[in-house]
């Protein structure tokens, strides 16, 4: 007989990367839904036959089946719900696929997007990342790590190299994460693990914010406002933006307007002292929204002709999300400065440039407080809170 683990740790997983439900790898395997089941959940020991078959679904031999079975620390949630549901457990080792490496993670840095993929928010994400609950369990989408595994046609990195890159879907928090190659770059010499960690969502959104507002793309001095300055894309964006040579307000809370300022902001609003309807109309070439909640018309109102405002935001109701802001933003800006609701992605080359820029001195990630991995779940509900300053980071380097 086959220990239990040999297959009930890695079948789920790998099920699910094989795009199978239950009952379609049931059905190839020759059992009943119910059996599949008991063998994931550790309650049916199969016969070695049957792990044979099992292998032969996941397209590999029992040797690599019997590799897939070692298992690292991971913190996971099962269903969708708050962070306090998430716990230390026991997962399969990802194995490189074609064009991809496994990183023995260092750092991971948590964002907004983690916690609406740990509550499931809004609903209209659930049928790319599961319906009625989450395909990866794991949360942390940027990591940080030394690549210990290559797979097949993998030129752009090397074993034992320090890379930074942004997951699909998650797996930052385990000990092991397994990347597409072509998403990761390395990490220069002089820039820790916990700071490249920051950069690829955070520092990639607000740079990708500030080319679509076209910051620094013009021959003329701008004037640029950050509205929610202190997160995690708020920091960078101010420090983007003052290196664009732009003159930059931010807004942000009264205890905050001393690091912004720092960052190279010239002027600080707190929106409950200083609301943006005191402002004068047509002040800024730029609007760059991270924290929303603004009416559209309001942002408007505030740049001038041929100004841009940058929707960044992901915030919205509870089904469609941004959804229906993001259409409005389109319409009014029919009639009106353009309105461009951002939808940032992976650019390895814009993250080569933000990690030179920190090499360089000339970009600082701000770290409000890294936790040790034993305590990833209070850093995720630190998030999960909200009014982050900066960023949160979850490291795993040994001393």
């Amino acid at each position: 007989m086959v220990k239990p683990t040999l297959v009930s740790n890695t079948i789920r997983a790998h099920r699910e990367r094989a795009g199978l439900t239950q009952a379609e790898l049931a059905r190839t395997i020759g059992v009943t839904r119910q059996t599949l089941i008991a063998i994931e959940q550790q309650k049916y020991s199969p016969t070695l036959e049957l792990a044979f078959q099992i292998a032969r679904a996941f397209g590999v031999g029992i040797d690599d089946l019997c590799r897939m079975t070692e298992t690292m620390p991971a913190w996971t949630r099962e269903t969708y719900g708050p962070a306090a549901g998430t716990t230390r457990t026991r997962q399969p080792v990802p194995q490189p696929h074609r064009g991809e490496v496994v990183l023995r993670v260092q750092a991971t840095a948590l964002n907004a997007g983690d916690v609406r993929l740990l509550l499931g928010d809004p609903l209209l994400v659930r049928p790319f990342f599961g319906l009625t609950r989450p395909k990866n369990p794991v949360r942390g989408l940027d990591v940080a790590g030394t690549v210990v595994a290559v797979g097949a046609d993998v030129v752009n990195a090397e074993l034992g190299e320090l890379v930074v890159g942004e997951l699909q879907g998650g797996g930052g928090l385990a000990s092991h994460a397994r990347i597409a190659a072509d998403r990761v770059v390395p990490v220069p010499p002089d820039v820790t693990p916990e700071a490249a960690a920051c950069l690829p969502i955070a520092g990639g959104t607000a740079w990708q914010a500030l080319d679509a507002a076209g910051v620094g793309l013009r021959h003329r001095a701008q004037r640029v406002l950050v509205i929610g300055a202190s997160g995690g894309v708020g920091t960078f964006a101010v420090q983007l933006a003052a290196l664009r040579a732009a003159e930059v307000w931010a807004t942000c809370g009264a205890h905050n307007a001393l690091l912004l300022e720092r960052l190279g902001a010239v002027r600080t609003l707190d929106h409950r002292t200083s609301p943006l309807t005191h402002l004068p109309s047509s002040r800024f070439d730029a609007v760059i929204d991270v924290a929303g909640g603004v009416p559209i018309r309001e942002l408007q109102r505030l740049v001038r002709p041929g100004g841009r405002v940058v929707l960044v935001t992901g915030d919205g109701g509870r089904v469609l999300g941004p959804v229906p802001r993001m259409i409005r933003a389109a319409v009014l800006s029919l009639r009106g400065p353009r309105v461009v609701s951002l939808a940032a992605t992976s650019r390895p080359e814009i993250l080569t440039k933000l990690l030179e820029l920190v090499e360089e001195g000339h970009l600082v990630p701000v770290i409000e407080r890294a936790y040790p991995f034993d305590e990833a779940v209070s850093a995720l509900a630190h998030v999960e809170a909200g009014h982050t300053v900066g960023k949160v980071v979850v490291t795993q380097r040994e001393g």
